[in-house]
This record gives C-alpha cells, structure tokens and sequence, in this order.
C-alpha cells in the first residue's frame, strides 16, 4: 500500500428496509445481542488500516448509544439522503476536511454484517494497485433466467463472465465523487458505486469473496447471518 494514501469507510445506514416488514430499520435489528450495524462496524474496525468511518445515518434515537460504542478511531457522522446515492454523496462531503482527492473509500452496506476480515484484507490489497477501483463479488454458479413482464421465461442468460456485486466497495475518493456527480446529472440510475464509476468510464476490478457476505433484506436473513457469524467466530 502506497505510503501516505490514507483509507476510510463509508457506511450509508438510512435505508428503511420495507421488506423486513419490521416497526425498526433492519440495521438497528437485534442480531446476537447486538444490533445488525454494530456488526457491520465490528467488521471495518477489524482493519487498523481504515483511519476513520462515515456512518450516513438517520435520526433514529439508537444511533448515540451505538457511536458512544465506536471511540477508538474517527467516526464521523452525516445525514442520510433521499437514495442510496445521494446518502453516500453526503457521507463523501462529510470527508472533505480529512480525506485527499487521491484516499481511498470503501463503500459498504450497513445490512451486510458478516464480510469476513480476511476479505477485507484481500480487497484492500487488490484493489489499491488498480487504478480505477475494485469491490468483492462472486461468480455466479446458478442458471440465469429472464423473466418478461408476466413473470414467464423469455430467455436464457448464458452465465459466462457474470457475478453478484458485494460490498465493500473501494474507489479512490475524488473520481468516485466526481462519479456520482456526473451520473445523477445524467439521470443515469445509480444501482451502486461501481455502477457509477462505469457510467464515468472507468472499469472496476472485481474482487472474489465468499458466499456468506449476505445482505439481509428479509426476515429469514437474520438467523442466517447469526449461523454465518458464528461460523466465523465472531459470536
């Protein structure tokens, strides 16, 4: 890693996860006595590499108690936005005053609590020699089918060179701004960063994980995550 370069996290956790059909955003759940974010963050503070962390929250009354947790590096907090996109523009201006155009940012979902340390390692060391960024996915392994609008296979996709994107994922701080900027002003539907910075040009290095980085979305997820932590030792 190049001296000098610095690395921070940002977290965007102002989702309001309809589909956990839960009274609370699914990252403020209980998940094995802590909530859903406290995992997630477990995980970043794993890497002394990170110098702080962007947590992009909403006004939910649990987040004090959570950040009074979390003293040991910068924690710096932003305010949520009206998507995903605009949540993680808020947590990069919210770095303006500590990170240099050339830093690198890892963007990861606050609902994917069980990213393995050393995938996170194996990320970090891919990805800073890449000059247009990288995240940490899977090829896919399952036959792909596209349905058309009555639900009804139209086709199928040859799965060759396919993968599912995880996060996090990593961009060098300046250029994925800029990214973001230039994608909303072009109406283009920001799905991700990555998908962002290949609106922009850039083409991002993917990153082989493993299975278990879930995103819990619905309420099955829970005990899943629970077994995967577990697992890893984490509980």
């Amino acid at each position: 890693m190049t001296d000098g370069i610095q690395y921070w996290a940002v977290i965007p956790a102002a989702g309001i996860g309809r589909r956990m059909g839960a009274d609370i955003p699914k990252q403020y759940l209980e998940l094995s006595g802590k909530t859903v974010l406290e995992h997630t963050l477990d995980a970043l503070y794993s890497r002394p590499e990170l110098a702080g962390l962007v947590l992009v929250v909403d006004d939910q009354p649990v987040v004090k108690d959570i950040v009074r947790r979390y003293t040991q590096r910068k924690l710096i907090l932003a305010r949520g936005g009206k998507e995903r996109c605009h949540s993680v523009l808020n947590g990069l201006q919210a770095l303006h005053s500590h990170a240099r155009p050339d830093d690198w940012v890892l963007v990861h979902d606050a609902a994917r609590p069980c990213v393995r340390f050393s995938d996170l390692g194996y990320l970090l060391e891919s990805v800073s020699n890449s000059a247009s960024g990288g995240l940490l996915g899977l090829p896919v392994c399952d036959t792909m089918k596209r349905a058309d609008a009555d639900g009804r296979i139209s086709a199928t996709v040859d799965r060759a060179g396919l993968w599912r994107a995880f996060t996090p994922q990593m961009f060098r701080f300046g250029p994925l701004e800029a990214a973001l900027h230039q994608a909303l002003d072009d109406g283009f539907e920001v799905t991700d960063e990555a998908s962002a910075m290949e609106h922009a040009g850039h083409c991002p290095l993917l990153v082989e994980g493993h299975a278990d980085n879930i995103k819990i979305t619905r309420p099955e997820d829970l005990p899943l995550a629970e077994y995967f932590l577990a697992q890893q030792g984490r509980l």
